[in-house]
């Protein structure tokens, strides 16, 4: 099987997978989204244990699932906000459970570990709020995240396409040489006639609004793409893992979306 067919069906498996579960039920799309969380959290300490860190795979799991769990709960109306302030003593736990570890550089392990938290289930968490951003009551908003994901995956698909055709001059060489102005001009183009097409179907955001959602969407998912590419360039690999045949890893298939996702939110909690 060619690796373009490949791509493309497994491609389309996992939409199905992320769009089935948002238009279903929100706790679904919780439970598809912890193991995304999961599975990015273990590749991402694996990359960085390649590179001579030591980060603590199991707390860094907990500490990350602790947040996205307590994060779940509330999106879902199921608990209290106030839970959310269990994650401040779980974190700092583990600062006092390295007294004990006899690790040469404490400090080290310490950050390598906290920062897969901040790099992948932060993000991640987020996620469960899009549904609803203020937490109203008898609120629910898919169309917030069809709309974030059909715009992050159209400039995406749009931005591959259209470099590898036209693509003549380097976004940032240094860091990613095979991504072109081309190519992001293309998926910028594309993923503003998505965010055109969602505001005919979906008034929660008037067409200006939509806009600025999908632009904000657009420059950080290519900023999260760069920051990605920079840390696999850091430590000489091509992808994150293989879970996704090809695609790679969950990180190489929502590098953009990791980025993406806390401005996103910022930007729907000014406007709604």
């Amino acid at each position: 099987m060619s690796n373009l067919l490949t791509r493309t069906l497994t491609g389309a498996v996992f939409v199905l997978i992320v769009i089935g579960s948002i238009i279903w039920k929100q706790y679904l799309f919780s439970i598809v989204f912890f193991a995304v969380t999961v599975i990015g959290q273990i590749e991402f300490y694996k990359l960085i244990r390649s590179d001579h860190w030591n980060p603590n795979t199991f707390s860094g799991i907990i500490m990350g699932s602790v947040l996205f769990i307590t994060s779940a709960l509330v999106a879902n109306f199921y608990v209290s906000p106030y839970i959310l302030l269990i994650n401040f003593p779980v974190v700092f736990s583990f600062f006092i459970a390295e007294l004990f570890s006899r690790s040469p550089n404490p400090f080290m392990d310490i950050a390598s570990t906290l920062l897969g938290v901040i790099y992948i289930a932060l993000p991640f968490s987020l996620l469960n709020f899009f549904f609803n951003p203020l937490l109203y009551v008898d609120s629910y908003y898919e169309e917030i995240l069809l709309g974030f994901f059909s715009i992050l995956w159209i400039s995406d698909s749009a931005a591959y396409l259209v470099g590898s055709s036209l693509g003549k001059h380097p976004l940032f060489k240094r860091i990613s040489p095979k991504k072109t102005w081309e190519g992001s001009i293309g998926g910028l183009l594309f993923g503003l006639l998505s965010a055109y097409i969602f505001s005919l179907f979906f008034d929660l955001f008037n067409l200006q609004e939509w806009f600025i959602f999908a632009l904000i969407i657009i420059v950080f998912a290519t900023l999260g793409d760069l920051t990605e590419s920079m840390l696999k360039r850091s430590i000489g690999i091509k992808d994150s893992g293989k879970i996704l045949p090809g695609h790679g890893g969950i990180l190489d298939r929502f590098d953009g979306a990791l980025i993406a996702i806390p401005f996103t939110f910022i930007y729907l909690l000014i406007i709604l």
